[in-house]
């Protein structure tokens, strides 16, 4: 084990359990964005690519995908929250989802934000790797109720 993840500093961590651990920085969802992730993912729905047609929607204009919002926490949302996610390890990595919920559509030209709350934070027995579970909430500015909600599973390796 390197001299980065050490007991101690996942012990520290660990002891926050319960705790809003960060917020991080307003993000602009563009259409740009969203038109460029339906090119990598082949989802071309008219709700998130064509503005005039999503403007005749209950949406009144294009849409995020749920999974470009979902993307963009382990990004651009995720700045803000580097303390939480550093433990000294020489690589950290997206180890998987808990539960996620697509709870409000993001519309194009709306900001969000990511507010994390610590679930936990454990030391491999091996001490080969910490892992840790945040709770996030991505807001969209001025609306009450989140884009998303995800439990997100962190693995930072010795």
């Amino acid at each position: 084990m390197s001299a980065g993840v050490t007991a101690d500093r996942v012990a520290a961590l660990a002891a926050r359990a319960g705790e809003e651990v960060g917020v991080g920085a307003w993000v602009t969802v563009t259409q740009d964005m969203v038109n460029t992730f339906a090119d990598a993912t082949g989802d071309h729905q008219f709700i998130h690519v064509d503005p005039e047609r999503a403007a005749r929607t209950p949406f009144g204009g294009p849409v995020a995908h749920g999974f470009l919002t979902l993307s963009l926490l382990a990004g651009s949302l995720a700045r803000g929250l580097e303390d939480v996610m550093d433990l000294g390890g020489r690589m950290l990595v997206n180890y998987g989802l808990n539960r996620v919920r697509f709870v409000t559509p993001v519309r194009v030209g709306r900001r969000v934000r990511a507010r994390a709350r610590l679930v936990e934070a454990t030391l491999d027995p091996s001490g080969a790797f910490a892992q840790v579970t945040l709770a996030q909430t991505v807001e969209i500015e001025g609306e009450e109720r989140p884009a998303l909600v995800a439990e997100i599973v962190f693995r930072t390796y010795a």
